[in-house]
């Protein structure tokens, strides 16, 4: 199921800001400040890991961290990153295959789901689901579409792109809120950048009562 971004690890960040601007960084360090001190945390597809340092600039110590990444190029330069006094588990495989203890505080998934069909985001989804505690926070940051054109031409040449040089998938933008909505969580912030372009979102999972 899942792509290989080896081919893109030299150059993704910098390809990021030379499309996006700091949007795609922005969106996702507005996440980070929900993190609260001494969590656990999941991070899936966290790529080159600058993440890591962003939230060691927040919480120097105290956090415990399961970083999910599937490249390996990703994941040796996400472990060359300064973690402070956090403790970081890397695990170098894609997350539906791995198997965790449950109970995760947070959940961070950065530009995750685009890479996916329906049908794939529907079981990665329900996957990290059962890994987030009841009452959690699943920090999401994502594209979405608003109905302009340019939106519709920069998300299509980034679905090529991607399936050219990573082999993604995805073709289109699969209904990703639709998911929140049907495993019963509720939005407790959302902000956007890029234009209404981007946007990052704030989930907390409901504690359902049998």
């Amino acid at each position: 199921m899942a792509a290989s971004f080896n081919n893109s690890a030299w150059f993704y960040d910098r390809l990021s800001r030379l499309v996006y601007g700091n949007a795609l960084v922005s969106a996702q360090l507005y996440l980070l400040s929900f993190i609260e001190p001494g969590s656990r945390v999941l991070i899936v597809g966290g790529g080159t890991g600058w993440i890591l340092e962003e939230l060691t600039k927040i919480h120097s110590s105290g956090l415990y961290i399961t970083y999910v990444e599937v490249a390996p190029a990703m994941m040796a330069l996400s472990k060359k990153r300064d973690i402070g006094g956090n403790t970081v588990i890397y695990v170098q495989n894609a997350i539906e295959q791995v198997n965790l203890a449950p109970g995760f505080d947070a959940v961070i998934t950065p530009f995750l789901f685009d890479n996916f069909t329906e049908q794939t985001l529907r079981i990665v989804f329900t996957h990290i689901h059962a890994l987030l505690k009841p009452q959690g926070l699943w920090l999401n940051a994502d594209f979405q579409l608003t109905g302009r054109w340019w939106q519709r031409f920069l998300l299509k040449s980034m679905f090529v792109f991607f399936r050219l040089i990573c082999g993604i998938e995805a073709s289109k933008l699969p209904e990703i809120k639709s998911c929140f909505t049907t495993d019963n969580y509720t939005m407790v912030d959302e902000k956007t950048f890029f234009n209404n372009f981007i946007v990052a979102s704030v989930y907390r999972r409901n504690l359902v009562i049998p």
